[in-house]
């Protein structure tokens, strides 16, 4: 069964890493999506994330869908809300028999993620200037 939240508070990694392993699997890999200090040449203070009321529902069919895919356990978790610069906005974890298959699945998870669920993001910037982005 999928492992896909949306939440407005930290993420717990180990929630992530529960869900995905088991006694057969030598591979965990886990992506941090990480609020970082800049857009290209901007400089970036907080980033503050929105989620459509059925994020969550499209969020879980991402990893579902990919869970079918390639047959590995998969999890993944969005926080919304007010991050700072450092802040983890989004954790994917794989589990597998070997690590080749756990990395290629947990980077086409976050690709797809991207790109289906309905998060928006608006960035506030060092020069007092916010933009939305994803809308």
């Amino acid at each position: 069964m999928s492992f896909a939240r949306i939440t407005d508070q930290p993420i717990s990694e180990f929630s992530l890493h529960t869900s995905v392993m088991s006694p057969d699997c030598g591979a965990l890999v886990v992506f941090h999506g990480v609020v970082r200090n800049h857009d290209d040449d901007r400089g970036v203070l907080a980033l503050e994330y929105h989620a459509h009321p059925d994020a969550e529902r499209f969020l879980a069919e991402c990893v579902g869908a990919e869970e079918q895919r390639t047959g590995l356990s998969l999890a993944a978790v969005h926080r919304i809300g007010q991050l700072k610069v450092g802040e983890v906005a989004l954790i994917a974890a794989a589990a597998s028999a070997h690590r080749g298959e756990a990395f290629a699945a947990v980077e086409q998870l976050v690709d797809r993620i991207k790109h289906e669920v309905p998060i928006w993001k608006r960035q506030e910037f060092s020069d007092g200037l916010s933009e939305w982005v994803g809308v």
